[in-house]
């Protein structure tokens, strides 16, 4: 794809949304990543530079659950209980195992133009990194390095990226040449642990290189976030994935929670934390506005409410806001989603606890009410035309089916988080300015919480977690609710659950799953997954469904809204002093008016007919395409994998 630069282009992840780039950059970067040496003249045109990597990374990055930079899909959130909806590596009609079916993330071979794929966003970090001290001594020595310091975590990042995807990859540090006869480019792939130490390399590097805050520049990668993605990096590397002594060692895992902890100590000392201390906190961070500092973002994507062709909106508004409100329609949220959070004292949702899946809302944890709408309960914008959700059904006698408010939707609840209540329903919610908040202090704290944990310190691990829950207004009795943790087993299963309620939405969940190998114990021949599922007692999610639900009005009616007046009255206000008080009158209403009935086309689907989830394990780590192979046939094929001529693939991520 050729990536057009504008004069202004607006950047993912800088502070200053719109950099100046010349348009002669682009002529420049023609003979595939050289520029004129003019361009390390002046701040401002290394600048341009920079500006332009970071535009590669991030400029596709609109909406929170979307992950990989460059591509930022949201494919992976789909695979995982938060949306229902069969997509191809969880459909059971379908195997993939041949090259042809491999991931498309890698690229294709390295050619002398301009494609936005891994290799060539690499190679701009690489020139960067070589020539600046170089063709541009004569700058500012501090420039130069907080310059580098950029294109170090930059580069990590994508090799981070590539690894979750493909696992080891071949590492390149320097500027290649194009051309089939030259042997240097025929870089084999690394093992999982070369790419690992390359990576915690550069953000050590990018780490000694950036301040922990940036003056007039809010946005651009700092000290703390290089220290932070480490501790992303070694948790994942410690993790069953790619570490199948994960049980029975603790070199990784201690590794892991010693970056965390010097993460966490920078960002302390740098100004970060946790924002807020309640629930509505909690909400009103991720819609602060005017690209706010946000204590709690340690990475943010910047993006703007201008209408312009070079402006970048937030596209999570639009996509989630109903029908009733201006939006293009909701995001069901399936019932095992809805089932999933905990009461209100923190206490696992079960029967036993009080838990009643009919009347969900009911004494629900204080994120509940943030993440979730239904109807009944506010959901305030702008114009606030009809702040009250309602989303139910009626038939007729003849059995047709009627929706309120025109939302016809097949959940009783409705994704809400990371919303703008002061946000406006003009151009049915397209220039929202949310900031998306990639990597916050919360994931830091379950990090490490995690690695405490892992290490079998069990106090340490809920002593975190009481954290995350404090904020929101849990109790602290029965620590949090969490109770007491009877082994490491358990406090891993803790956080686990703790990151499916905290980090909900936020493109995470699917990457815990992988790297715990939680679809199912069934692993590729000559890998193993150290059986996670039965030591953290978790149900495989293999063999599940996401569910739905119509929520229906209990008699027949006509084409009138039968509740129209009755409704009236209702009110639910999460802001409200009166908020259980109000929520007691909508359980009354809900037991007096409703009840569940299935959809006729379920949420998981194949061709209308029902279907359970079914990822094979040689999808944990994806093989690389036959375009990818055949035009690098030094290359090994992953494990699990059928290479170019259909032979099996030999390259084992578990080394």
């Amino acid at each position: 794809m050729k990536l057009k630069i504008n004069k202004y282009i607006t950047l993912a992840l800088v502070a200053v949304l719109s950099a100046s780039c010349s348009d002669s950059f682009l002529e420049e970067k023609k003979n595939y990543g050289s520029v004129d040496d003019s361009f390390y003249e002046s701040q401002e045109k290394a600048n341009w530079y920079v500006n332009n990597v970071y535009f590669d990374y991030y400029s596709a990055f609109k909406s929170p659950n979307q992950s990989l930079v460059g591509s930022f899909t949201d494919v992976y959130s789909k695979m995982t209980e938060e949306i229902g909806g069969i997509q191809p590596l969880i459909n059971p009609t379908i195997t993939y195992v041949n090259a042809a079916d491999g991931s498309g993330y890698y690229g294709g071979k390295l050619e002398d133009k301009i494609n936005n794929v891994p290799y060539n966003r690499i190679r701009d970090c690489n020139s960067f990194i070589r020539d600046i001290d170089v063709k541009g001594a004569n700058l500012d020595k501090t420039f130069r390095d907080q310059a580098k310091g950029q294109l170090y975590y930059l580069r990590a990042v994508q090799y981070f990226d590539l690894m979750k995807v493909y696992g080891g990859v071949p590492i390149v540090t320097e500027v290649q040449t194009p051309n089939s006869e030259n042997e240097e480019i025929k870089v084999p792939r690394a093992t999982v642990t070369q790419v690992v130490e390359q990576i915690v390399k550069d953000l050590d590097m990018a780490a000694s290189l950036l301040p922990p805050n940036w003056t007039g520049e809010y946005g651009r990668v700092t000290k703390g976030a290089a220290l932070a993605v480490k501790s992303r990096v070694l948790l994942t590397y410690a993790s069953p994935l790619f570490n199948k002594n994960w049980d029975n060692s603790n070199e990784r895992w201690e590794a892991a929670l010693k970056a965390g902890l010097e993460a966490e100590t920078a960002l302390t000392a740098a100004g970060y934390g946790l924002y807020g201390n309640s629930a509505k906190d909690w909400q009103n961070m991720f819609a602060l506005g005017g690209n706010a500092f946000c204590s709690e973002a340690i990475t943010t994507q910047l993006l703007t409410v201008t209408n312009s062709n070079v402006a970048m909106n937030n596209s999570w508004e639009k996509a989630i806001r109903p029908i009733s409100q201006g939006g293009t329609g909701s995001l069901e949220a399936p019932k095992e989603m809805i089932d999933l959070f905990p009461m209100d004292n923190g206490a696992r949702p079960t029967t036993a606890n009080g838990y009643n899946s009919f009347l969900f809302f009911m004494k629900r944890d204080p994120r509940f009410y943030r993440t979730f709408a239904f109807s009944g309960v506010k959901w305030d914008y702008k114009e606030s035309a009809k702040p009250v959700v309602w989303a139910y059904r009626w038939l007729d006698g003849s059995n047709k089916s009627y929706y309120s408010d025109s939302n016809n939707e097949t959940s009783p609840a409705l994704v809400r988080k990371m919303t703008d209540v002061t946000a406006t329903n003009a151009s049915s919610f397209q220039y929202s300015g949310n900031d998306i908040l990639e990597y916050r202090y919360a994931e830091l704290l379950l990090n490490i919480a995690e690695c405490y944990a892992a290490l079998g310190q069990t106090g340490n691990a809920t002593a975190y977690l009481g954290r995350i829950r404090k904020r929101v207004g849990i109790s602290a009795t029965n620590n949090y609710g969490i109770g007491t943790l009877s082994d490491k087993y358990a406090a891993i299963e803790a956080v686990l659950y703790e990151r499916r309620v905290e980090l909900a939405y936020e493109g995470k969940r699917f990457w815990d799953i992988q790297r715990w190998m939680l679809y199912d114990n069934a692993t590729v021949s000559g890998t193993t997954s150290g059986s996670t599922i039965t030591k953290l007692g978790l149900q495989p999610i293999n063999g599940t469904q996401r569910t739905g639900n119509y929520l229906q009005y209990k008699n027949t009616a006509t084409n009138a809204d039968p509740l129209a007046a009755a409704r009236a009255s209702i009110s639910a206000d999460p802001d409200s002093a009166n908020f259980q008080t109000q929520l007691t009158a909508l359980a009354t209403f809900y037991t007096d008016n409703f009840v569940f009935v299935a959809p006729p086309t379920p949420m998981d689907n194949v061709n209308n007919a029902a279907v359970k989830i079914k990822f094979n394990p040689n999808y944990y780590i994806m093989g690389l395409q036959n375009t990818v192979l055949s035009q690098n046939p030094w290359l090994k094929q992953t494990i699990g994998w059928k290479d170019a001529s259909g032979g099996d693939g030999d390259y084992n991520y578990q080394e």
